[in-house]
């Protein structure tokens, strides 16, 4: 029997200071690939060394695209699942081994709850999505798909909706998911891809995209 395939993708703008031990606590659970997003630091230098497949990005591109690229390169790969993962050392390893099982049992999407949030923009989001589609935290980066749930879209996201396009492709077609809750660890710094300002405008913006998707 064939082993089961898993890419881990982690998008990463100036995580210099953290990049090697999450790539180092995420090597052996799979292909760890790194996507630095035009990083002015050491991240893809250190990507690299702790063991990643590194892209690297000629401009800054954003959350979204940065997991595109990804997923295309994991897609290239032929992996049979796909675990996106962030860059700032928030999620515990341990629970790698919980979505690993998941998928590989069968389960087209596995979806990371958080115990908070620490946006107003975010909260908006997730009382949305629970209504709705009873999905309690779609904005938590820790997400797993299969690879067929991958390829019936053909593409990780095309409207910037903050990393929810492809899990609510599959949630409104009635793909099977799980949701597993977890713990988040603190992160030492402020987060990289954009300032919480600038996170509340994008996250407000990709709810009113989101809502039209879901033709509610």
């Amino acid at each position: 029997m064939e082993r089961f395939k898993v890419a881990i993708v982690i998008p990463a703008f100036n995580e210099e200071g953290t990049i090697g031990h999450v790539v180092k606590s995420a090597i052996g659970y799979g292909t760890v690939i790194v996507v630095n997003d035009c990083s002015v630091d050491n991240t893809a230098i250190e990507a690299k060394k702790s063991g990643a497949i590194v892209i690297n990005h000629r401009s800054n591109k954003g959350y979204e695209c940065a997991l595109n690229t990804g997923f295309i390169k994991s897609n290239e790969l032929n992996v049979d699942a796909i675990i996106t993962f962030d860059a700032d050392g928030q999620h515990p390893r341990a629970y790698l081994e919980k979505y690993i099982l998941e998928l590989k049992n069968g389960i087209d999407l596995v979806l990371g709850v958080r115990p908070n949030t620490a946006r107003l923009s975010e909260w908006f989001f997730k009382l949305y999505t629970k209504k709705r589609l009873n999905w309690h935290d779609p904005l938590c980066g820790m997400k797993g798909y299969s690879i067929k749930l991958y390829h019936d879209q053909g593409y990780f996201d095309s409207l910037k909706l903050v990393g929810t396009e492809l899990a609510l492709f599959g949630l409104k077609n009635d793909y099977s998911h799980v949701q597993i809750s977890i713990n988040i660890l603190k992160r030492e710094d402020k987060p990289r891809f954009s300032s919480y300002i600038k996170s509340n405008v994008s996250i407000f913006g990709a709810l009113l995209k989101f809502r039209k998707l879901c033709n509610y």
